[in-house]
């Protein structure tokens, strides 16, 4: 890693200054972004962009039950300034292969135990509160309203209070459909009517609850949290979700009990003039505390071949498909031959409540044996509060028998004590080298730059809800989510389906679930979507019918050397190119509506190449399986025409 970092008591000339007495301004590295910092009576910041005001007021504030309140009436004692200049190597290479981290810092130093940071990058800011008191605080509230300019809208998720899976449709709408009786979660993202975008989320979230709006209708955003949970529903053994869903009955009324040294999570607003340049913004990762682990050499991203989707649904075989381990090694067996690295074995093959009791129809250790027989690894799929309150002997029999990884299913709530079981798992499993598919979770917020084992997370209307809904895994949604969730870190969407159907001819099934959109779009989202850990949905017989599609998505990576967005609308349409090693990839997506684009080919390096694509057929519109494929030869000097069919995709590799 490469740093560069310059530091001072008071103003550095170029980049920070003093309005007036205890105000402060800073300005990204490249000037386009500027934070004014206000201390008197009360903390508060104006954020301009390109000269435009996006955030004309945000105040910041705590309330510890002990009656301090840092953010109020407090004088400064010291602001001192740096600039950074810094290159990341992530252990794991979500988008890029090398980050740049390159920001201006000021650092407020107040009378009674707590400070500030602030942070300008060229594409955002974010601040956090830190505090320093000897013993252990107790966190009333804390203020983070948000004033964005009249007449702004934005991309919301409401939420109920406060069992919350994260899987919601996005709608866009007025801030002043926020009031006070409505909470949406995080990340949001807000279009100015000058300033372009603002994508509000937070990052280095630990020991403490998630970031929640409310708002009184006029616009104005008022920060809310789950808060400490005192009693749970209690849930009868053999209910439905009784080893599950545990829901808060009676709260405390405070949000967190906590070290009084600490640092608080950063408050994160990004700043875009165009919708693509969401699409490559590292921000929440460069925000996660650094790594803890020294050795990271058995992390290995990949593809999974996935049961739960397809229900086990095999035909042709000669035993009954199902949680039993004839069927694992099927399953295995189709890994092996497309070179898939890992399968995973979904719910069912243990007795609910005990990780130590397995089905009598499934051999762990005979499945994951016949496995590394073939270079396929196997994850087990667990829910969290089994898992919890067996974590050192679940984790060590998992490393015991071979097993690779988890998938932790279930949380559904992001209150502190939930927070910090994803911490807890992290360092467990990592302890026993075991990579981390967080389920039934809450938005990332840096925790996969801590423990780089963790590779993925649902937290997103995915795949899995074309099983009960013809509405929330739609192509709307499709280029939706890599504009404002996946801003936040990976998402685990789960694509792949070989049962395709335009809108006309979209049918809920559960047992034999089919996609929304094209089967190029299916294909497309291996390129367009981060995802280390990269589910392929259906099952393999379905996969051995196709193929052609089944031995090019096989050959995608799950983890880039460089991401290159091209072109693109939030809820509308991407294109983006990526590049592994020394091969490039090129996705397209669009909603129901049909579009005729020109890729730029310029981002290749010079000479010819060929690219094996698969672009929806021309009856796609009418069968959302057809497509064609075909091997062309380009240079960086060309472009390429894209037509994507109502609901479709647009897939290639490119030597």
């Amino acid at each position: 890693m490469k740093t560069f970092i310059v530091c001072c008591l008071s103003a550095c000339v170029g980049f920070t200054g003093r309005l007036a007495a205890q105000d402060y301004r800073l300005s990204s590295p490249d000037g386009k972004i500027t934070v004014q910092v206000f201390t008197r009576d009360s903390l508060h910041f104006t954020i301009t962009h390109n000269g435009q005001v996006a955030v004309p007021r945000l105040d910041a504030a705590m309330e510890l039950a002990s009656g301090e309140q840092p953010g109020i009436g407090a004088k400064v004692l010291r602001a001192v300034t740096k600039s950074v200049q810094q290159e990341i190597r992530p252990v794991v290479t979500v988008k890029n292969n090398l980050i740049e981290d390159h920001y201006n810092e000021l650092k407020l130093s107040f009378r009674g135990n707590y400070g500030l940071q602030v942070r300008a990058y060229n594409d955002g800011v974010a601040y956090r509160f830190e505090t320093d008191f000897p013993d252990s605080i107790t966190v009333k509230y804390e203020t983070c309203n948000v004033q964005p300019p009249a007449g702004s809208q934005a991309w919301f998720q409401w939420v109920k209070r406060w069992m919350n899976h994260y899987e919601h449709t996005y709608e866009k709408m007025g801030l002043d459909s926020l009031t006070e009786t409505r909470t949406i979660q995080l990340p949001l993202l807000i279009t100015t009517p000058q300033a372009g975008n603002i994508l509000i989320t937070e990052s280095d979230l630990y020991d403490y609850p998630g970031l929640y709006f409310t708002g009184n209708g006029n616009g104005y955003m008022k920060a809310i949290y789950p808060p400490v949970v005192k009693k749970e529903r209690i849930n009868q053994r053999g209910t439905k979700d009784w080893d599950r869903r545990f829901f808060p009955v009676e709260s405390e009324p405070y949000i967190a009990r906590t070290s009084g040294r600490r640092t608080f999570p950063w408050r994160v607003a990004a700043l875009a003039s165009d919708d693509i340049q969401l699409l490559n913004n590292e921000i929440v990762y460069k925000l996660g505390a650094p790594g803890k682990l020294t050795n990271t050499d058995w992390i290995r991203p990949g593809q999974v071949a996935w049961d739960w989707w397809n229900n086990w649904d095999l035909t042709g075989v000669d035993f009954r498909a199902g949680v039993n381990t004839a069927t694992y090694k099927y399953y295995i067996d189709f890994a092996a031959k497309y070179h898939i690295p890992y399968i995973i074995m979904d719910e069912g093959w243990y007795e609910l409540g005990d990780l130590t009791k397995i089905i009598k129809e499934v051999d762990v250790k005979a499945i994951v044996d016949y496995g590394k027989q073939k270079n396929v690894d196997v994850i087990l799929w667990c829910v969290w509060r089994t898992l919890d309150e067996q974590m050192e002997t679940a984790m060590k029999q998992f490393e015991d028998w071979g097993v690779k990884g988890v998938k932790v299913d279930f949380m559904d709530r992001d209150d502190q004590a939930v927070v910090n079981f994803y911490w807890r798992c992290a360092a467990a499993a990592a302890a026993h080298h075991l990579l981390v598919d967080f389920h039934g979770a809450f938005k990332p917020s840096g925790i996969n730059r801590t423990w780089p084992n963790v590779l993925n997370f649902e937290g997103v209307q995915g795949m899995e809800h074309n099983k009960w809904s013809d509405k929330n895994a739609s192509p709307q949604m499709a280029v939706t989510l890599p504009y404002i969730r996946m801003f936040a870190g990976p998402m685990d969407y789960t694509p792949g389906a070989m049962r395709n159907a335009q809108k006309r001819d979209f049918a809920i099934v559960y047992d034999k679930p089919m996609s929304q959109g094209t089967r190029c779009q299916q294909l497309a989202m291996y390129i367009l979507y981060d995802a280390p850990l990269q589910m392929l949905c259906d099952n393999p017989v379905a996969y051995e019918k196709e193929p052609a599609c089944t031995a090019f998505i096989t050959r995608i990576p799950t983890t880039w050397d460089r991401t290159i967005p091209l072109q693109g609308k939030v809820s509308e349409y991407l294109v983006v190119a990526r590049k592994k090693d020394n091969r490039y990839y090129l996705g397209a997506a669009t909603n129901w509506t049909p579009r005729d684009l020109m890729a730029d080919l310029s981002f290749l390096p010079e000479g010819t190449h060929r690219i094996t694509l698969f672009k929806d057929g021309i009856n796609a519109d009418r069968n959302a399986t057809d497509y064609k494929t075909e091997t062309i030869t380009v240079s960086n000097k060309d472009s390429l025409r894209i037509h994507l069919a109502p609901g479709g995709g647009f897939a290639a590799i490119i030597d």
